[in-house]
């Protein structure tokens, strides 16, 4: 009789042993890489929408009161909800409006995940909170020396996106001096893609938009790329007396760029949740003014939110975002 060659039973379940050993090694990471593509993709059109809404508005300061008082009871503030209801709503589809100390019922969660995975954090819930450093009364943008510490509101759009808005309505007015981003940020959104489902991490679903100026608004998006402070940054490349700052980004990576100074100053505005820390460090933008071995470009301080103009033959640092 012929003899027919087979596997025994022993091989084959020691094949399919080693078939599930791998498909639990490979399927979380490829999971995670289906799911980082669609929320970039869901980020994309998120800031496409918001941006296509706030070009129509004819201002972005002055909405609501608010009013400093000695004590939190005696301070008046509906800037953020204001700004909300009378104007952002009239020009962007809203399911839901949540005044402030109501952020969860928006689906707004009470703690977050840093960008670099490395703290737990409260979602903040007023200006101070969101970075301590846009209320420096050095760069004062009210008569008493501070920033409007305004709470946060929140809404969820149709899409099922849950946003809170942090306002500042002292933005554009004619007392604000210099070009620090203190003055120039009228609203920062930080949202979460899914509303109370995980992670609820920084650079998954949750995110940052951030609306600059007063007349003829600009709204960036960026998503930054998730790299140490301690390996991310610094930039001394020179190539004939000029700092090719942008060069760094694209060794990192070919979908990373250095983000233009608009981008750069919202980075700055949620510096707590990327988890900068202590960050003093002045960063390059892709925002050149003028070419040559003199040329100029625009950089932003991390410490004190001053964007200022610098000779491209400084040594600067430099982070990237995703394109």
């Amino acid at each position: 009789m012929k003899k027919t060659k087979g596997f025994t039973l022993a091989e084959v379940l020691i094949t399919l042993a080693i078939i599930g050993i791998v498909a639990a090694i490979t399927l979380p990471s490829l999971l995670v890489n289906v799911n980082e593509k669609a929320w970039d993709a869901q980020k994309k059109a998120l800031h496409a929408r918001l941006a296509q809404a706030i070009g129509q508005m004819n201002t972005l300061g002055g909405y609501g009161t608010y009013t400093k008082g000695e004590t939190d009871d005696e301070t008046v503030d509906t800037a953020a909800e204001s700004f909300i209801l009378d104007a952002l709503s009239k020009v962007y589809k809203i399911n839901n409006v949540c005044g402030p100390d109501k952020l969860s019922s928006c689906g707004i969660p009470s703690k977050i995940t840093t960008l670099d995975a490395a703290s737990e954090i409260n979602f903040p819930t007023n200006m101070s909170e969101l970075n301590l450093k846009l209320l420096n009364g050095l760069h004062a943008t009210d008569e008493d020396g501070d920033m409007a510490d305004t709470k946060a509101a929140a809404f969820e759009t149709v899409n099922g996106e849950s946003i809170a808005v942090f306002y500042n309505p002292l933005c554009g007015l004619d007392s604000q001096v210099g070009n620090h981003v203190q003055n120039k940020m009228c609203a920062n959104f930080v949202y979460d893609l899914n509303g109370a489902e995980g992670p609820n991490q920084v650079g998954k679903d949750i995110g940052f938009i951030t609306a600059f100026y007063n007349k003829n608004p600009v709204v960036v998006a960026p998503i930054p790329y998730n790299i140490s402070y301690a390996s991310a940054i610094k930039q001394y490349t020179e190539t004939n007396g000029e700092i090719d700052a942008s060069g760094v980004c694209t060794t990192m990576g070919e979908d990373l760029r250095l983000p233009n100074k608009d981008e750069l100053s919202s980075l700055f505005i949620n510096g707590p949740l990327i988890n900068l820390g202590s960050n003093t460090n002045i960063y390059w933008s892709a925002s050149v003014i003028s070419l040559g071995v003199y040329g100029l470009a625009w950089a932003q301080d991390f410490n004190n939110g001053y964007r200022n103009i610098n000779s491209r033959t400084f040594a600067r640092y430099a982070r990237c975002v995703k394109k």
